[in-house]
């Protein structure tokens, strides 16, 4: 599930100059989508990039002056039977937004639906058979209809749930384990705007279960090709990567954060290891490190398992003296051994029992925060198959 944010910025909202700085407190908080009215879409793709829905004006007119800013996707529901405009027929067989969006011509793609009572829960069950994203909007903000709908129409549509603050937000994207697919934020805050960016962010990412491994060898082992990862973000004393020589187990490094006699910190950078190795990335797949590059994502990790994803800034590559650190973890098979190479240098530092520690101080019997696994990996992807590395 790809989950979005949406911003409600038509003519309830106000004039052009309140609309305006809704769509771009979105754009700027890295929403996915505004909703305006049809007649505002040439003017919102000035603004910025961000994917435009627009309330069709006139189900049965399409203005040709208007044709060069046509709307990503089109709804039915504002000024109809969706707000309660007007009146909802006992028979919706015989809903005019209903209609509209059955229509071979596709003329619409999504519903807009205020819930009103049980009768306009039947009807938002009635759209998201046809519609490729649903609307529905509590009065109240009730969180029962969101329920039902969740419970109801599974995968049939993007189901968008309305929110007037970010709280709101959060909630509704963990309603029932499930949440929403997405939500309409109605607010001219941007904060609440990006608090709920943040939520969507946070709804989809891992915590991970980190467990200790005893550090069994520590050995310099001459020079070879470091990679250091430079992201566009700032990490705080807590985060790092996960880095291994071998996929199924992977060592917490930190974040280049502390402070030291040597060199000034870089929060924004983790020295990550050699060419050869893995880090994980977003999805929960892993990539080598001589491949990223400018623009990739990496995952970002605390020491608690909570995870968030970066964009790569750059990516260094240089000789330095080397570090193969090796330890054991307990299996349900036994005890595996797992293993990387890291840079002979005190700035570098990896998670263990005791906190950080500079790998030119870890020594055998030291416990080492890391990820572990028992999958095998191609391509980066888990595959269930025998592989051997050593």
């Amino acid at each position: 599930m790809t989950r979005t944010v949406w911003v409600k910025a038509d003519g309830a909202v106000g004039d052009w100059e309140a609309r305006k700085r809704r769509v771009t407190a979105a754009i700027e908080a890295g929403a996915d989508w505004v909703l305006v009215d049809e007649g505002d879409v040439g003017r919102v793709r000035e603004l910025g990039d961000v994917n435009v829905a627009a309330f069709r004006s006139d189900a049965d007119v399409i203005d040709d002056a208007e044709s060069d800013a046509e709307a990503d996707a089109y709804f039915v529901g504002k000024g109809g039977e969706g707000d309660g405009t007007i009146d909802m027929p006992d028979d919706l067989s015989g809903s005019a937004d209903l209609t509209t969006l059955r229509r071979r011509d596709d003329r619409a793609q999504g519903a807009y639906v205020r819930v009103l009572g049980t009768e306009y829960e039947a009807f938002a069950e009635a759209a998201a058979d046809d519609a490729d994203y649903t609307v529905v909007v509590g009065e109240d903000w009730s969180i029962i209809p969101l329920e039902n709908l969740i419970a109801r129409v599974g995968e049939e549509t993007h189901l968008v749930a309305g929110a007037t603050t970010a709280a709101e937000a959060r909630t509704a994207f963990e309603t029932l384990e499930i949440g929403a697919d997405g939500v309409l934020l109605d607010s001219d805050s941007p904060d609440e705007i990006r608090g709920a960016v943040e939520a969507r962010d946070a709804a989809d990412r891992e915590t991970l279960d980190l467990r200790h491994a005893e550090v069994t060898e520590i050995e310099q082992t001459g020079m070879a090709d470091r990679v250091c990862i430079d992201t566009g973000s700032l990490m705080d004393d807590s985060e790092g990567m996960l880095v291994g020589s071998m996929s199924r187990g992977l060592f917490f490094v930190h974040a280049e954060t502390a402070e030291s006699p040597y060199v000034e910190s870089r929060p924004f950078r983790v020295n990550a290891g050699a060419v050869h190795a893995y880090v994980r990335d977003p999805e929960g797949g892993t990539n080598y490190l001589a491949e990223l590059s400018s623009g990739d994502e990496v995952q970002v990790v605390d020491t608690d398992g909570h995870t968030r994803e970066a964009v790569v800034g750059r990516v260094k590559i240089e000789k330095r003296p080397m570090f193969r650190i090796q330890a054991e973890i307990e299996t349900d098979d036994g005890t595996d051994r797992i293993e990387t190479l890291i840079q002979n240098a005190e700035t570098v530092k990896i998670a263990t029992s005791e906190g950080r520690k500079a790998v030119t101080e870890v020594e055998p019997g030291d416990e080492a925060l890391v990820f572990y696994e028992d999958v095998a990996r191609h391509f980066g992807e888990a595959v269930e198959e025998s592989i051997i590395e050593k």
